[in-house]
């Protein structure tokens, strides 16, 4: 497998519902993955540390939507009892949640970055035989990717498909597994029209996102996010009526920010969910 520096740049210059998804994706054979990498050096007492987003774009532009802790994982092997907790953080790109409700009225935004830690106790040594790092390292980037699928399926982003898989190293110097994947946020809202009226709109949105998955040699992090494959300014043109256009629509019922949120372009957003991904500690 080649390494791919993640977004197109250098590696390393890139950049309640969250517990219960992971608990739902990981409380299978993932789960014991989970366990082998991330206990293997050793066991932690007390709360699993946050994932800490260590790039300075995370404070400009992007805020905090949800956060949890949870148990994702309890099992006995022979006289050992294994748990995985986890810490999940959930950040939205704020600019584009506000336009999109301040234009059409939506709920939600097409563009979230999730970053999360998954700590297993008792160390890995302690576990019975017979669990190969091989396989674990397979079983947990399975289990990752479905957590990830299930994350954005919570965020309104459906239909997603794996499109591409390669490695890139993060800043700390680990490597990471690396996937880009494909899928569709529908937005639903009201237009007023020229006429004093207003129509109902739900457009659908093709969004691109990628994944990484790594072992700091202490814990599993595990990190993506999600955005628009178009600008949102040419996806509302394509659900106005013939009566008016977007330009148009945007300069009455929005402001120069909104505007400019909702006309940015896809490579933008990568950049920003690539810087974001590779600083994730």
């Amino acid at each position: 497998m080649s390494e791919k520096p993640i977004g197109g740049e250098p590696a390393g210059s890139i950049g309640n519902t969250a517990g219960v998804t992971r608990r739902r994706v990981l409380a299978g054979g993932g789960a014991v993955a989970v366990a082998g990498l991330a206990g293997c050096l050793g066991t932690r007492n007390g709360p699993v540390p946050e994932p800490e987003v260590t790039s300075d774009r995370v404070g400009d532009g992007w805020r905090l939507l949800d956060e949890s802790e949870s148990t994702v994982f309890e099992q006995s092997y022979g006289p050992v009892t294994v748990t995985a907790l986890e810490h999940t953080r959930i950040y939205e790109y704020v600019s584009v949640a506000e336009a999109l409700s301040e234009t059409v009225g939506a709920s939600g935004s097409p563009v979230v970055f999730f970053a999360t830690r998954i700590d297993v106790r008792p160390a890995i040594d302690s576990l019975p035989a017979g669990i190969g790092r091989d396989r674990l390292m397979s079983e947990v980037e399975t289990a990752a990717v479905d957590a990830f699928r299930s994350q954005l399926n919570a965020s309104g982003i459906e239909n997603v498909e794996i499109v591409d898989r390669g490695t890139s190293t993060v800043e700390t110097g680990h490597t990471a597994t690396t996937w880009q994947l494909g899928g569709e946020f529908t937005f639903d809202g009201e237009v007023p029209l020229p006429d004093g009226s207003a129509r109902a709109i739900s457009e659908t949105v093709e969004i691109e996102s990628r994944l990484g998955v790594w072992h700091d040699g202490t814990d599993v992090l595990v990190a993506g996010g999600a955005y628009p494959a178009e600008p949102l300014t040419q996806v509302i043109d394509d659900a106005l009526p013939n009566l008016i256009d977007a330009e148009t629509f945007l300069e009455e019922t929005a402001d120069a920010e909104a505007r400019e949120a909702l006309a940015t372009e896809p490579g933008t957003f990568d950049e920003e969910v690539s810087a974001l991904l590779v600083s994730v500690e």
